[in-house]
């Protein structure tokens, strides 16, 4: 399926890639647990999240902190309050700078906390989404905080895209622990 464009696809690739992503994740083996994530070999995989990301517990903590960023969002300028998706001192040339500083903020966090944090995030992004409508999610011009984009955007990014993301990071790792 493409990139959702209505309520019921982007509410559907979420769950599906949420389950896909867990299911992933319920298999990996002890080895690929404890194995920290080395991409260096890997002449294309040279974007930063490539080195920044150590295990399943970073990649569950990006995901948790971009639920956090979509919902503080949408309550804040639901709220009245004018405030961009990327909150300063970071914008959309140095999220990879904000990025980094999630990282550095949950390396205390435990793997099991991490869980536990993505999964109550997930349930609560989903949660919110159901309060929109297919047009409030997908019609462009609806709230000005969003800019020229739509708010389904936002959500589709934050969840499916995201999930699809980590599935792909999971996978390569794998990979790498056969070797």
């Amino acid at each position: 399926m493409g990139r959702a464009t209505t309520k019921t696809d982007m509410i559907t690739a979420a769950i599906s890639n949420y389950e896909k992503l867990n299911m992933l994740i319920s298999e990996l083996t002890e080895k690929e647990l404890s194995t920290s994530f080395d991409f260096t070999a890997n002449d294309k995989k040279k974007e930063a999240h490539w080195g920044r990301d150590k295990n399943l517990r970073d990649i569950l903590i990006h995901l948790y902190e971009w639920h956090q960023l979509l919902l503080n969002w949408v309550q804040s300028n639901r709220a009245g309050e004018n405030k961009p998706f990327i909150p300063e001192p970071y914008n959309w040339k140095t999220y990879g700078d904000m990025n980094v500083e999630f990282w550095k903020k949950h390396q205390n966090t435990s793997l099991n906390d991490a869980k536990y944090l993505y999964g109550k995030s997930h349930a609560k992004v989903m949660k919110l989404a159901e309060t929109f409508t297919n047009e409030e999610l997908f019609s462009k011009g609806v709230y000005k905080w969003v800019g020229g984009s739509t708010l389904g955007s936002y959500f589709v990014s934050a969840t499916a895209s995201h999930y699809d993301w980590a599935m792909k990071k999971l996978k390569a790792h794998k990979k790498c622990c056969l070797i």
